[in-house]
């Protein structure tokens, strides 16, 4: 069954419902992937393969009576670990939460069981979703399926990498400042940042709660259309979450703009030129490109850390070892905290608390965290002035290909690590990363698509374009 684990979801659903395989044939070859691979790739924290087995004879006998849920009943799927799964683990990679099992899932993995998908397990990840490369977890870092010396990339790293290594069809993932994107650019898959509010946020452990998205990671553009289509919409107790308006038509012809500062010596000689080939594919389909500019990156970066990391150190205040951690058995409140968050949290996220209550501190609250709020408006007006007048914006997603796992990077490059995504973030609007190409050394490159609120469909469009180029 090997040659069914890199076919696409729809692929999948054409075979069911032909009869060619059954869904608990799938979910088996599956299974047996994980069991071969994961050892050495590490993309899961759990898995829940009774769970699976079971869903997948439900899915088989709603097939046979002719009552199918539609195109993602009977496909495997697994989730990031800081989605609510009902009674499987949920630890962000964390010591804080080791042995917590929610009561609930997550709106998103709900309505994925609704659908009829099959939950094969939770993914590695940075701890609580903090680093872009997925060694910060608190068990194991993930390997890039496509080069086992390279990072999967982070946060959602496990997501990116079940999905590239035939462990899954698709997954979910969180999307802060590009922990979608950034794995999908480096593993060869498509990621999906959607509008700030298209998907419920029930359920997904918060880090920054105004910039958190649930994302997608998929092998098509297409999977990616239908995965969103069953994931959007109101969740009645998620106030942040709204019905979806209807979605606005692009130009003919297509209009596509480069970002001029994403192309001043701080991307790579390779990955610079996967995006002039891609605005060459548009051109050849008959879009109309042109450049344009956006408020200075290193401002942009600036205020998203500072923004990021003051949220992060509000959420993160609840994990006091009370009701979550290992600090029990303490005499007095402030050896309890102090024992259970020395304990439960790694080095990178007592970092972020640290920083994130000194930006909220006295005089430092109107120098940085206003400031940062300031800036971050004045992204969001320009990208929508920029987005009213083009159809879709063309970048790179990451400034270079997976790097090493276990190299060292300067603070600078620390700091540009989210340059290409951060501005999509900073304004709350749809962004794909789109696998195009491989590297000199074979690994995977990557462009990147962002469009006005609510307008993915432009995505999944153009996106198909460019797939339409390297098939």
């Amino acid at each position: 069954m090997r040659e069914l684990l890199y076919r696409s979801l729809w692929e999948h659903r054409d075979a069911l419902e032909r009869g060619e395989y059954s869904s608990l044939e799938l979910t088996l070859a599956h299974l047996d992937r994980i069991g071969e691979i994961d050892g050495e790739i590490g993309a899961f924290l759990a898995v829940d393969a009774d769970g699976a087995l079971c869903r997948a004879q439900e899915s088989d006998a709603r097939r046979r009576r002719g009552a199918s849920r539609g195109p993602l009943d009977g496909i495997p799927f697994a989730v990031k670990d800081n989605f609510c799964t009902k009674n499987l683990p949920t630890t962000c990679a964390s010591r804080m939460l080791e042995g917590f099992a929610p009561p609930y899932d997550a709106d998103a993995v709900r309505r994925l069981h609704e659908a009829g998908a099959l939950l094969l397990g939770k993914l590695n990840m940075d701890e609580f979703a903090i680093g872009s490369t997925n060694e910060s977890s608190s068990s194991h870092t993930t390997k890039n399926p496509v080069d086992l010396s390279r990072v999967a990339g982070g946060s959602s790293g496990g997501s990116a990498a079940a999905v590239a290594a035939g462990e899954a069809v698709f997954s979910l993932g969180s999307d802060t400042g590009g922990s979608v994107r950034c794995p999908a650019s480096f593993c060869g898959v498509y990621g999906l940042r959607p509008t700030q509010g298209a998907l419920s946020r029930r359920g997904l452990v918060a880090l920054a709660s105004s910039f958190d998205c649930v994302g997608v990671l998929s092998r098509t553009p297409r999977d990616a259309r239908e995965i969103f289509s069953a994931l959007a919409g109101r969740d009645p107790l998620d106030a942040t979450s709204r019905d979806l308006p209807a979605s606005r038509a692009a130009h003919t012809p297509l209009r596509v703009a480069i970002v001029e500062e994403l192309f001043q010596g701080v991307v790579s000689d390779e990955v610079s030129g996967a995006v002039e080939k891609a605005e060459k594919a548009f051109r050849n389909g008959g879009a109309v490109t042109g450049r344009v500019s956006l408020p200075s990156p290193e401002e942009a970066l600036a205020a998203y850390g500072v923004l990021v990391a003051a949220e992060a150190s509000s959420n993160l205040a609840r994990y006091d070892g009370i009701r979550y951690g290992q600090g029990g058995g303490r005499e007095d409140l402030f050896s309890l905290y102090a024992d259970a968050r020395g304990k439960g949290f790694g080095e990178g996220v007592k970092k972020q608390i640290l920083f994130g209550n000194w930006v909220l501190c006295g005089e430092n609250r109107a120098t940085l965290y206003e400031k940062a709020m300031g800036v971050r408006a004045r992204v969001r007006k320009c990208m929508m002035q920029i987005l009213s007048e083009w159809d879709l914006l063309l970048t790179p997603t990451t400034l270079t290909t997976a790097p090493p796992i276990g190299m060292e990077r300067t603070p600078r490059e620390a700091f540009l690590a989210d340059l290409c995504t951060v501005y999509a973030s900073l304004a709350g609007l749809p962004s794909l990363a789109v696998p195009f190409g491989r590297d000199r050394a074979g690994l995977p490159l990557s462009v990147q698509l962002t469009a006005a609120p609510f307008c993915e469909e432009r995505l999944f469009l153009a996106a198909e374009l460019l797939e339409s180029i390297h098939q």
